[in-house]
């Protein structure tokens, strides 16, 4: 499928995060568009087993995203003064990377510190993979290989297939504080190490 060609609100846009630490060593070593979208094959409800041994592509979906960060490596812009010239030349210098917290509308049962579960995973210390899709419509799946992303709802004849952009990157579930509210919904903030470059945009 196509990379996003028209304008409008990704509501659709989801995060997920692969459990299959064979698959991702195997993403680790080469990075390569193949070996990453291979990390997103099956879907797993929050909690369930992962299976071990043979590897399958297993991730988890974090839902109930309120708000994302800017998505990307942030730019680095250095000022280098030179001689003769009335104004210095910006030169790209080396990014930092971006601090990722994310926004959630917290449910609590989807964090229990329980074995299979996110909440299980925050603070363990474990480099995971991560990835970002950018949405506008409804997929079939969220898988990012075949008959995933790519793919409409629906199925129905003339549906048009979903355009879809995806980024990738290592790194691991840091910290999850919840800020309790009276008036709204119980919100939390996730935050996630980024240990990588960002790999993409690609598309399914």
């Amino acid at each position: 499928m196509a990379h996003i060609t028209t304008i409008g609100a990704g509501l659709y846009s989801d995060l997920a995060v692969c459990v299959d630490l064979t698959e991702i060593a195997t993403a680790f070593a080469a990075p390569t568009e193949t070996n990453l979208k291979a990390c997103f094959a099956s879907e797993l409800a929050n909690g369930s087993t992962v299976t071990g041994g043979v590897p399958t592509g297993e991730y988890i979906r974090i839902k109930n995203v309120r708000e994302f960060p800017a998505m990307g490596n942030p730019p680095n812009i250095v000022s280098v003064p030179v001689y003769g010239q009335k104004s210095s030349q910006q030169i790209q210098g080396q990014s930092d990377a971006p601090q990722m917290e994310i926004q959630l509308n917290y449910i609590a049962s989807d964090w229990q510190k329980t074995a299979n579960y996110l909440g299980n995973m925050v603070g363990d210390g474990v480099r995971r993979l991560f990835r970002f899709s950018l949405l506008n419509n409804a997929p079939a799946s969220y898988h990012s290989t075949t008959a995933g992303l790519g793919t409409a709802s629906g199925g129905s004849a003339g549906t048009p297939a979903c355009e879809n952009t995806q980024y990738f990157w290592f790194g691991k579930l840091e910290a999850l504080q919840v800020t309790p509210q009276l008036t709204d919904a119980n919100t939390a903030t996730l935050t996630i190490t980024v240990q990588s470059d960002f790999y993409g945009a690609f598309t399914s």
